[in-house]
This record gives structure tokens, C-alpha cells and sequence, in this order.
């Protein structure tokens, strides 16, 4: 527990410091900008990143997984070096699959998105920079070695190019482009600084590059793979997908202002997935304390949400004016619904983690995935129904299914164990003559 805090520290270090300049950028391009411009500029970061994240696997669970015993198992070093070579391969596979997505639905993007002609060739360019610059391989180095510290330095170069990228926007390409490029640089540098940090503690194999290496020796490689694609997949659904809905349904000056409240309201989630991207390592590693660990991060979380909810419902007025203009005040409730829905997320981030860590990746997809599509499906009603609240409420009903889902499969397969030392412990005292003693009143 006390190296885990130690990482959430370092991470949520990082995060903050992200915070800070993302309120810097954000302030500028709203403002530069205006509502429908930034709507556009919102549609095409939101469909790069759901491209990218719809054709990324989750390499660094991978890493995790199949090299976590690299330090002490004397085959160690040659099943990270494999595993490390899967997840470059898999990285590779990502590009090659999501320049392929990306061209379609750009040369389709008029017919669903309000983006205007002009843009589309750089719609297409961010997207194709977005796959270019994945990095999951060398973040899951870094978490394997537990070097949070040094992951945190490199990815604080994002916000800083993005920072300083969009003030050289203001001053010299004052439009969409000129923030779309500063976004692009931020992903071409970050990718750098992890794989330049990555590589200064680990050497990579290059020649172990195969997606069969692993599948030979792991029988069930490919349904992880398949699994936390989707999950990871689902995630990025319930963020960008929705944004580029919105957009679709509502035009882009909704787009825009949703873009603004979930960014200021649903800071929560990020938070969420800096625990489960913590906690994931220290689950497989120490799988006899998981299920004690996840517990207290879930309680340390519904205090953390309470408190952030509160911030953002009697502070969220002042930050809409502050940041942005005039014309995002309107999207003061979204933003607190969304904040609520952060809320829920944090308390599901370790539950999701303990069910991924126990090999249940599947399940887990299965739990997010009913929720998420239900939200999607009913998005244009909820739109219809109130704006960007009936969008927000959407993504609130699909966090709390998810969440108490993952409680309820997990409550479950805890009875299963139960059960099953139960009967080999039955089985153990009929052998031996002995007589079954009663089970406690307390299983727990």
C-alpha cells in the first residue's frame, strides 16, 4: 500500500501539473476561438483520439502481465523481452489498421459531422500523427519497473508543448489549424520522452518484434488482447465517441460547449484512470492482498468524488466564466452531472482493475460494454429531450450500470472461491475420516 500511494502520488502530480496548463490552453483556445470554431477544433481532437484509442491495444497490461517476473524467474528477461516485442508488434498493427479507419471516415466525415471542407485534410493529418505517436509500450516498461517518477517527467511534456504551443497559436495562426498543430506536436513529443525514458531503463529487443511469440506460450494471449482492446476501446466510446455524437446530433457549437464541461466536470475520470493505471501493477503482483487493496482505494475514492462534486457544484459558475466565454456559462449543470459521473468512475477504477488483474478482462469488457451502448444508443433522445444535460445524464446512467456491475461480479466471484475451498476443504476431511466442521457465520 505504501508504494502504491507513493505512485498515485507521483501520478497525480503529474496530473496536476496537466491540470494547471490545461486550464491555460483551454482558456486560450475558447476564447480565440469562439463556440463554433472550438466546437470543430473539439470534433477533430475527439475523432483522432477515438480513432487512436479504438485501434490501440492496451500494451502496457501486456508488458505487465507476461513480464512481471522478469526480476526473479530465471526466463525472465527472455518473457519481457517477448512480451515487449508483441506489444511493439501490436502498437504497429494499431497504425497500420487506424490510417486505414481514419481515411474512411474522413472522406465520410460530411455526411455525420459538421466540419467544414477546408478542415478535413487536417482532420485526416491529426489522426494519422495521433497513431504515429501511441505509447503504451514504453508507459508499461516504465509501470513494470514502478518508475512512476520518470513517467510522470515525460508526460508532462504534453501539457507544456500543448501550453506553449497554443500561445504561438494565438500570436501567429490565431484559427483551427494553428491549435490542431500545437495539439499534434504535443503527441509527437510525449511519445519521444517516454520511449527516450523507457529505453534508458530497459533494453529493447527489436528482434523479438512477433505477434506469435507470446500467443505460443500463453494459450489464452489473444482473448486478453481482444478483451482489453475492447474495454480500452469502450472507454475512449464514452468520452470521444460521445463528443463526436453530440456533434453529429447537435452541431458543433454543442459539441464545443460539451467539450468544455466534460473537460472542467469529468477531470474525476482522469483521476480514475491514474488509480487503475497504479493499482493494475500492484494487483498482479500481490494477488493474495488484491482484493483488501481494492477495497480501501474504493473507499479513499467515494470520499475523494463526494468532495469534487461539491467543488464543482459551487465552483463551477465561477470556472465557465473565468475560462471560457460568455456562451459556455450554459453548460454549467452538464459540467455537474459529468462531474458526478466522474464521481462514479473513481469509485469503479480499482474494481475494474481487480477484475482485470484476475484474469477477467472479458468479463470486465462485458460489464462496460452494455452500459456504454445503451448511452450511445439513447444519446439523440437525451439530446432531443435537453441538450448537453440529456448528454451528460446519458454518460452518468452508463457510469453507474458499469460500476455496479464490476461490484456485483465481483461479490460473486468471491462466492464462487468461497465455495470452491470450501468443497476441497470438505473433500480434504472426508478423505482423512474426518467430520465437515460448520462454516462460520462470517465468510468474510
Amino acid at each position: 500500500m505504501k508504494r502504491l500511494f507513493s505512485n498515485i502520488a507521483w501520478l497525480l502530480g503529474g496530473r496536476g501539473f496537466n491540470a494547471v496548463l490545461s486550464l491555460v490552453y483551454l482558456y486560450l483556445a475558447t476564447n480565440t476561438l469562439g463556440l463554433e470554431s472550438f466546437g470543430h477544433f473539439a470534433l477533430i481532437v475527439a475523432l483522432g483520439q477515438a480513432i487512436t484509442g479504438l485501434a490501440n491495444f492496451q500494451t502496457w497490461q501486456f508488458i505487465i502481465r507476461w513480464g512481471a517476473n522478469s526480476e526473479n524467474d530465471c526466463n525472465g528477461s527472455e518473457n519481457l523481452s517477448e512480451a515487449t516485442g508483441f506489444a511493439m508488434a501490436l502498437d504497429s498493427l494499431s497504425v497500420v489498421l487506424g490510417t486505414i479507419v481514419a481515411a474512411g471516415v474522413v472522406a465520410t466525415a460530411q455526411r455525420w459531422l459538421p466540419l467544414p471542407t477546408e478542415l478535413l485534410w487536417l482532420t485526416f493529418g491529426y489522426c494519422v500523427v495521433s497513431l504515429l505517436s501511441i505509447r503504451t509500450t514504453p508507459t508499461g516498461l516504465l509501470r513494470l519497473r514502478f518508475k512512476y517518477a520518470t513517467a510522470t517527467a515525460a508526460e508532462a511534456v504534453q501539457p507544456a508543448i500543448r501550453a506553449v504551443g497554443a500561445m504561438l497559436a494565438v500570436a501567429f495562426m490565431p484559427n483551427v489549424m494553428g491549435f490542431i498543430i500545437a495539439w499534434a506536436a504535443s503527441e509527437v513529443a510525449v511519445a519521444l520522452a517516454l520511449w527516450a525514458a523507457a529505453l534508458r531503463i530497459e533494453r529493447v529487443d527489436f528482434s523479438a518484434f512477433s505477434l506469435r511469440r507470446i500467443p505460443a506460450k500463453h494459450a489464452d494471449a489473444w482473448r486478453f488482447v481482444w478483451s482489453t482492446n475492447m474495454s480500452g476501446s469502450l472507454t475512449i466510446a464514452g468520452k470521444q465517441v460521445i463528443i463526436l455524437l453530440v456533434g453529429t446530433f447537435g452541431g458543433a457549437a454543442l459539441a464545443g460547449g460539451f467539450r468544455v464541461a466534460a473537460q472542467l466536470g469529468q477531470a474525476l475520470v482522469s483521476l480514475a484512470q491514474t488509480i487503475s493505471k497504479a493499482i493494475y501493477p500492484e494487483l498482479v503482483h500481490a494477488q493474495e492482498t488484491a482484493l483488501i487493496m481494492a477495497r480501501r482505494m474504493a473507499n479513499i475514492a467515494v470520499l475523494a468524488g463526494v468532495l469534487a462534486v461539491l467543488v464543482a457544484l459551487f465552483g463551477g459558475r465561477w470556472a465557465l466564466a473565468a475560462i471560457a466565454q460568455d456562451d459556455f456559462s450554459a453548460f454549467y449543470w452538464a459540467m455537474v452531472i459529468l462531474a458526478i459521473a466522474g464521481a462514479v468512475e473513481l469509485v469503479g477504477a480499482s474494481l475494474e482493475s481487480l477484475l482485470v488483474s484476475a484474469g477477467r478482462a472479458g468479463t470486465a469488457f462485458l460489464v462496460r460494454a452494455v452500459p456504454t451502448l445503451l448511452a450511445l444508443v439513447m444519446l439523440e433522445v437525451a439530446i432531443e429531450w435537453n441538450g448537453a444535460k440529456g448528454a451528460a445524464f446519458a454518460v452518468l446512467g452508463s457510469s453507474s450500470l458499469a460500476v455496479i456491475g464490476f461490484y456485483v461480479t465481483i461479490l460473486n466471484l468471491n462466492e464462487i472461491r468461497i465455495t470452491v475451498k470450501s468443497d476441497a476443504a470438505n473433500t480434504d476431511n472426508e478423505e482423512d475420516g474426518l467430520e465437515t466442521p460448520s462454516a462460520p457465520p462470517s465468510v468474510t
